[in-house]
């Protein structure tokens, strides 16, 4: 039934109100026109004599004319076909009734450019032949002349046709427009789950880093412990000694572990257990910036790296790892240089700098490998930025506390 009279989607307050308005309006436009029509179509008083044209001078009837083929544009937008089959059937019965010109169409129009607008184009073309059909077999007002007649169904059909196309293309826009928020919406989803699966892989790669350093911690703690229980009786200054050396390495390994804990709470199933990669591995990123032609610079004359914990340190390598992979696939650049340090003896920073293509390039990427490195930073309670490079390039600069934000108590 809803289909039958063409109902579409319901309305508020203010669109109720927007659509009373259009019908005051098209009822203004249909009584200025029912005064003004013949004095501008033929201005010559002369000549409308002689073709037997009166000037209208509005009545209560001819205003309730135009008011009865109008009224219906209130239901328009909630009901267009009862809107328009309204304002037509009221046109057709009531232009008759006048003298000498016909009754505005403004209505009927006003009603089959919404149709169109709102509804399947086929409901819109038999609208608009429901329309041609009425403005030929409805009679002419009576004594209005042959010409005037004629000429008053060519206008009449004309405006129809437009009002038809016109409706058509603006729910071809509306269209089109759905359309292209739809695939931005979709894009933008698109987007998002790869981020998450981004930043799930980055959170396996950092427990598979977890694991390589409590297996490296546990094995040093269990030839520690090996060697206390061999001299305990013989030496015990020795046993004593390997004990101390059990138990700060245990606290190390604490240490880190608990830094970096918070990860695996969103993040389940099985680690990778590959051997973890650190900065002093930097030298192979070199090679592979200089092997894809690409001069680099690396400085690590002011990082300790006894100083900075084993998962911090093979952060950075990963970090810079990813930029020189985004270096070589995307910024097309001549040269590269990486800077590694630790300021203050409190936060570790690294800076990779390029004289590529900049920021447009991570643009045209994607910029995956971004989120990772932002996120394996915030992770460790640190800052990054990428950023345009004093080069002209792109900058990728991290820096992370090498203490933890709650420290550690015996």
């Amino acid at each position: 039934m809803d289909a039958l009279l063409g109902k579409t989607e319901k309305l508020t307050a203010t669109d109720w109100l927007i659509d009373v308005v259009v019908a005051l309006g098209a009822f203004g436009f249909g009584c200025l026109q029912f005064t003004l029509a013949v004095n501008l179509l033929i201005p010559d008083e002369f000549m409308r004599r002689l073709m037997g044209i009166q000037v209208m001078v509005p009545t209560a009837f001819s205003l309730g004319a135009i008011a009865l083929t109008t009224a219906p544009l209130v239901v328009r937008r909630r009901l267009p076909w009862v809107a328009f089959v309204g304002c037509i059937v009221a046109w057709a019965l009531l232009q008759s009734q006048l003298n000498g010109i016909a009754l505005s169409v403004v209505g009927p129009l006003v009603a089959l450019f919404t149709l169109a607008a709102s509804r399947p184009r086929g409901e819109a073309i038999v609208a608009f032949a429901l329309l041609a059909v009425l403005l030929l077999v409805a009679p002419p007002p009576p004594d209005q002349s042959r010409i005037l007649t004629q000429l008053t169904l060519f206008q009449n059909g004309a405006l129809g046709l437009a009002a038809a196309f016109a409706g058509y293309a603006l729910r071809e826009h509306q269209e089109r427009a759905r359309a292209i928020e739809e695939r931005a919406a979709a894009a933008e989803r698109t987007r998002e789950t790869e981020a998450r699966r981004r930043l799930e892989a980055e959170r396996v790669s950092i427990a598979r880093e977890v694991h390589d350093i409590t297996a490296h911690s546990l094995s040093a703690v269990s030839i520690q412990a090996a060697a206390a229980e061999r001299l305990v009786e013989r030496d015990p200054v020795a046993a004593q000694a390997a004990i101390a050396e059990v138990r700060s390495t245990a606290k190390e390994a604490l240490e880190e572990i608990r830094a970096m804990i918070g990860v695996l709470r969103s993040g389940e199933g099985p680690a990778e257990t590959a051997p973890t990669e650190g900065t002093d591995r930097m030298a192979d990123l070199v090679g592979y910036l200089e092997g894809a032609g690409i001069e680099t610079s690396l400085a690590m004359e002011g990082y300790d790296r006894a100083r900075v914990p084993a998962y911090i340190d093979v952060a950075l390598f990963g970090i810079a790892r990813e930029a020189a992979t985004n270096i070589v696939r995307h910024a097309g650049a001549a040269r590269a240089a990486i800077v590694l340090a630790v300021e203050d003896g409190a936060v570790a920073r690294l800076v990779v700098d390029d004289d590529g293509r900049g920021p447009g390039s991570v643009a045209e990427s994607g910029h995956h490998g971004l989120v990772g490195m932002a996120e394996r930073v915030r992770l460790l309670h640190g800052t990054f930025a990428a950023t345009e490079s004093p080069w002209g390039g792109f900058r990728i600069a991290a820096a992370v506390p090498l203490a933890s934000k709650e420290e550690t108590h015996d």
